[in-house]
């Protein structure tokens, strides 16, 4: 205590001593000045002051260096007299303007700091709306805001919390300005103080002055960490209660009366990307449903087609066998016919197999990607060489879409490429299938233009993965696919 008023009284008591030491060497080189006029230097040194510490000190700079004056300058020195009126009148006006320099040099200085306060706070909101409007994650919102929140009210902590339907919450995000493990996913209960529990009774914003002897995992992580005091705001996503933010100190000065209403601002703009992702994600999850609906459709009419219409023909062609077989020697242009409508009949059976293999491959559903990808390397007519560092079994809408840009490219490949030679690799790494294509083509080629990976580039961001088409002119073509895998690695049930 003593070491922080010495410290602030030391800047105005150097400003005191050398305003009157530069005074009192002008009196002694300049005897015929008043001492009264050299006052206004002692106005400067004060507004500085008030500038800098504030009036307080401002008022003590301007009496200890009057007095220094008069003591050490003004006749007969090393004595205090202000018998004359003109120097009582002189250091009365000093003191008087001392006051009202440093009353409006404080003004200037707060509203200095609201200005920069504000502009800050504008500056973070900017950042955080711009990241909504991007479309950022969602996680990277709430980190964002979290921090943004953290810095703007000076706390030394911040976390954002998501209230689930068994009465906890989840730490969704933290921000910490000094070395401090604060939970992000895990589950709290709200037994004891916390901002989360306040929040659910009261809906609004809420302080916790003190979490000393108190109960719960929140609160004894709380103390465990070194947290005095909490302020918070609730989240609210169309009209429901969502979550929570709160910023938290160590210190024991409480947090500035607006503190609640500069965390709400930011509510908003967390309520707006948790609101986009929710829509996002059920565009997303609405377009795989489209996509998984479509391929089970082609894959039963594919079945329907070789366990029906197929099966059918092969039987009619080889009833005509038994027929032209049972036809006399002496007819042979019957023969003939009946030769050549067995030829058309396997042919179309034949083309009838390709169909179907091409709405639903049967190789992909019994083998998996693996023997599928071979097969359609052993059909081009381009070199194909296939490399498979996982040989594992994955959801069939994966799948089916790693097999369709595959298929697609090495038939683009096969037309337009000029290429001798192709590669297909698939790995998968971080629960994500990742398969890529490259030849040794011409390049150039540009998927807006009319290519087919136009429409399996919905399928793929259907099923929230990515596609990468990378064809400089006389470098070949690259194409790269990842895809998130959602379920369990060999549930590949179709």
């Amino acid at each position: 205590m003593r070491s922080t008023i010495l410290s602030r009284l030391a800047g105005p008591l150097v400003a005191a001593l050398a305003v009157a030491a530069v005074s009192g060497l002008i009196a002694l080189l300049t005897p015929h000045v008043p001492a009264p006029y050299l006052l206004v230097v002692y106005v400067l040194v004060v507004m500085a002051v008030a500038v800098v510490w504030g009036t307080s000190m401002a008022i003590f700079a301007a009496v200890l260096s009057v007095v220094l004056f008069n003591y050490l300058f003004v006749h007969p020195p090393f004595a205090f007299h202000l018998e004359d009126p003109s120097n009582i009148i002189g250091s009365v006006a000093f003191l008087a303007t001392a006051i009202i320099v440093g009353r409006l040099a404080s003004r200037l200085r707060r509203a200095a700091l609201e200005s920069e306060r504000l502009s800050e706070e504008q500056l973070a909101l900017r950042r955080i709306a711009t990241l909504v409007a991007q479309s950022a994650p969602a996680s990277a919102v709430f980190g964002a805001v979290t921090r943004e929140v953290g810095l703007l009210c000076g706390a030394d902590l911040a976390r954002m919390e998501r209230y689930e339907e068994d009465g906890t919450v989840t730490g969704v995000a933290a921000w910490s300005r000094v070395p401090a493990e604060l939970a992000v996913g895990t589950r709290f209960s709200l037994m004891g103080p916390s901002i989360a529990r306040e929040v659910l009774q009261t809906g609004g914003p809420v302080r916790v002055a003190s979490f000393a002897g108190a109960t719960g995992a929140i609160a004894q992580e709380a103390l465990g960490v070194g947290i005095r005091s909490s302020v918070g705001c609730p989240i609210t996503v169309t009209g429901l209660l969502w979550g929570v933010i709160a910023a938290s100190t160590k210190s024991n000065e409480p947090f500035p009366a607006d503190t609640e209403s500069q965390i709400a601002n930011f509510t908003d703009l967390v309520a707006t990307a948790v609101a986009n992702a929710e829509s996002r994600e059920e565009l997303a999850a609405s377009r795989a449903r489209v996509v998984a609906a479509a391929d089970e459709a082609r894959h039963r009419f594919e079945r329907n087609l070789h366990d029906g219409a197929q099966q059918r023909l092969v039987a009619l062609a080889f009833h005509l066998r038994i027929a032209r077989d049972a036809v006399p020697a002496e007819l042979p242009s019957v023969r003939a016919d009946l030769d050549r409508v067995i030829e058309e009949l396997v042919a179309s059976v034949e083309d009838l197999r390709e169909l179907s293999q091409g709405l639903h491959p049967a190789v992909l559903s019994h083998g998996g990607l693996g023997p599928a990808l071979r097969t359609l390397a052993r059909r081009s007519s381009v070199p194909v060489e296939v490399q498979l560092n996982s040989e594992g079994r994955y959801p069939p809408t994966v799948e089916v879409a790693a097999y369709y840009v595959v298929s697609e490219a090495l038939t683009n490949t096969a037309r337009h490429a000029a290429a001798s030679r192709v590669e297909v690799l698939v790995d998968e790494q971080d629960n994500t299938l990742r398969v890529s294509t490259r030849d040794d083509g011409i390049g150039g080629a540009d998927p807006r233009r009319g290519s087919g990976l136009t429409g399996l580039r919905d399928r793929v961001e259907a099923l929230g993965g990515l596609i990468e088409v990378i064809s400089a002119t006389d470098n070949g073509t690259t194409i790269k696919l990842s895809l998130p895998i959602h379920q369990q690695v060999g549930d590949s049930g179709a």
